[in-house]
């Protein structure tokens, strides 16, 4: 298994890379040339840069991931892509994505960017909590042991 992260707005990376560590399991920060560092990786963790056009990190990763990886995002789009690929796909809020819960979340998504098309305000993602850290951590932890 390696670990694949959309990174550029992934607020638990540092959980995701202290507990791959603690497994001896890859991690790739897969992100945009716009958040490049000079900084060395720490010990099993890969910084793979991509252009910074839209969907540029789904594809790199998406060619990346195999069966039985896993992909940590937020986006709906490239979880659902993922879920095809027999990967374990878990959101930084500490939420599984699941073959039975993607296709509502991507349907609420498209009706969001209707109403917001059409001149309705929409409320945009409640601000990532203390709680939602910890319920990753526990939820991130629960899927490598």
């Amino acid at each position: 298994m390696k670990i694949y992260v959309d990174a550029d707005a992934c607020p638990v990376k540092d959980i995701i890379i202290k507990e791959a560590q603690k497994h001896a399991i890859e991690v790739f920060l897969v992100k945009s040339y716009a958040h490049f560092s000079t900084q060395d990786d720490p010990k099993g963790v890969t910084s793979v840069y991509v252009d910074s056009e839209k969907e540029a990190a789904d594809y790199r990763i998406m060619s990346m991931i195999a069966a039985n990886d896993m992909l940590i995002t937020q986006d709906y789009g490239l979880a659902s892509l993922a879920l095809e690929k027999n990967t374990t796909v878990i959101h930084h809020k500490g939420f599984l994505y699941s073959l039975e819960n993607i296709d509502f979340l991507l349907e609420t998504r498209y009706q969001s960017a209707q109403a917001r098309k059409s001149g309705h305000r929409t409320k945009g993602p409640k601000a990532f909590s203390n709680e939602d850290r910890n319920k990753f951590h526990a939820l991130f932890k629960e899927l490598l042991n």
